[in-house]
């Protein structure tokens, strides 16, 4: 009999949790045929059309890694790149295990048991943001996977090769110069209180090795150059959404997230992860992943409570650094399970099962109130009668992002809208004949501030106006903002007039 122990044990309990997270993921994947944020399937484009569109190799909000590590899934289609998704998030988790297997060996840090390091894995996917994105297309899960593998070369020794890793992060998300400040900031403190190097010269020349952090910047002006030409193109491709101030999104206050912190890091999982991280900080150990998560927390916290940078204040954002999560919660785990170790290990068990299928099932219901992902089924429906009875598709004006998918469509087809009625309305009016608009009641009006009646005006003939009450699957009406039908008219528009433009 193999022995929890063990490190045969661990090894086979972290592969059954692998095999429960893929499960799930895979599930999610096929129960949702869209995400539950228009920006996956906007990513998903960028990536498949690059190959079209040079630039969105380098582009600023499709963000280079991301792009380049989808664009070939992408070609299999969207729900091969969601899986493929899935297959990131497992690994980011068990990365994330061998991490804790990491800190514990080499620092001789005695905060989890032999038997509970495996947990690590499921503690990554109960965070209710990771699961629900993790069938998804967004950035954070490559931002997650950079940073739990730079983490891992760095607590190894291998410091200028985390280094480069970690210098990979910008590519993914806007956070990563942050970060590269803060991985900064661990080395010239490591160097400097190094008892071992004491001559000025040394400290002074493995200060510089930081350098190495700007690698991936560097190496992104560099690509954006060699596609573009154009040496600034990261300055004018800057999203106008992206404001240094302003408030696009509103400016709710300091409270926005941690009132969110459930989503962030589940809510039966947030005494463990007060525990570890209150633990941590006292005793001064395992700085690198309490430093992470504080940086994240308070710059979003900070970002959003004033409208910088265009935060929209996402729970989401907090993916990345999920691996830093996961293990300060199991550190809160270790020491909370100690006041119980003198009952019963079949009560130890069943409470620990306890906490983690209510987790499961909580998540779930949280993936299955994200209304949005119920679209998907109602501009499928649109299609499929539109290719009852096709018309030649010159162009495709889209809401969402998702009618593109449907309908295989070339992203910059789309025209660039300005919220400005008396100019959008000429833009359509001067759209070709053959031009089809897949447009909805809720997105397109408030996103761009354009209904159904405003393409009439524009000279557009409604062909199809279908309405959906589309349910989930749990939940009948809504608790807490969640669940509950949602109601939905998706239309289609067709310009009969002008001339075509055929490509």
């Amino acid at each position: 009999m193999i022995s929890a122990d063990s490190t045969a044990g661990r090894l086979v309990s972290a592969t059954l949790l692998l095999a429960l997270c893929a499960a799930a993921g895979i599930s999610l994947a096929f129960l949702f045929d869209d995400g539950c944020q228009l920006d996956g399937a906007l990513h998903f484009l960028y990536a498949k059309w690059a190959w079209v569109h040079h630039e969105l190799f380098v582009g600023v909000w499709a963000r280079p890694l991301y792009t380049l590590t989808y664009s070939i899934p992408a070609l299999a289609g969207y729900r091969a790149a969601r899986l493929f998704t899935v297959l990131i998030c497992l690994i980011i988790s068990w990365q994330t295990w061998r991490l804790a297997e990491d800190l514990t060996s080499s620092e001789s840090i005695r905060l989890l048991t032999d038997a509970n390091r495996p947990l690590a894995i499921i503690l990554v996917w109960l965070q209710p943001s990771f699961f629900l994105f993790s069938a998804d297309n967004m950035t954070e899960p490559v931002f997650a996977l950079v940073y739990v593998i730079a983490l891992r070369l760095h607590h190894r020794g291998r410091t200028m090769a985390g280094m480069l890793v970690a210098s990979l992060a910008i590519l993914a998300r806007p956070e990563g110069f942050f970060l590269g400040i803060l991985w900064a900031g661990w080395i010239l403190w490591d160097v400097w209180r190094d008892s071992s190097t004491s001559k000025s010269s040394t400290r002074i020349s493995r200060s510089a090795t930081i350098l190495l952090l700007s690698c991936g910047a560097f190496l992104w002006w560099l690509a954006a150059l060699v596609i573009t030409g154009d040496p600034l193109f990261i300055l004018h491709n800057w999203p106008s959404n992206w404001p240094v101030t302003g408030t696009i999104y509103g400016a709710p206050g300091m409270l926005a997230y941690p009132v969110r912190l459930p989503e962030i890091i589940g809510p039966l999982l947030l005494p463990p992860f007060f525990a570890g991280l209150y633990h941590l900080i006292k005793s001064r150990k395992l700085a690198t992943l309490t430093s992470s998560f504080l940086l994240f927390f308070v710059l979003h916290t900070i970002l959003r409570a004033y409208g910088l940078l265009g935060s929209a204040g996402y729970p989401r954002y907090l993916i990345s650094i999920s691996p830093a999560i996961a293990i300060i919660t199991l550190v809160g785990w270790t020491r909370l399970a100690e006041l119980f170790r003198h009952t019963s290990k079949l009560l130890r068990r069943g409470l620990a099962v306890l906490v983690i299928g209510v987790s499961i099932f909580l998540n779930f219901t949280y993936a299955d109130g994200a209304e949005w992902s119920r679209d998907a089924k109602a501009i499928a429906a649109v299609h499929a009668r539109f290719a009852g009875d096709p018309r030649p598709i010159v162009r495709l004006i889209f809401s969402q992002p998702y009618a593109c998918i449907v309908f295989d469509r070339d992203p910059w087809e789309n025209p660039v809208f300005t919220n400005d009625i008396r100019k959008d309305l000429d833009i359509l009016r001067e759209s070709p004949a053959g031009t089809l608009a897949v447009w909805d009641d809720r997105v397109g009006p408030k996103w761009y501030g354009l209904t159904a009646n405003d393409f009439e005006r524009a000279g557009f003939v409604r062909l199809d106006s279908q309405e959906f009450s589309l349910k989930g699957y749990l939940l009948d009406r809504s608790w807490f903002g969640f669940g509950g039908p949602r109601a939905q008219r998706i239309h289609l528009l067709y310009k009969t007039t002008g001339t075509p433009t055929y490509r």
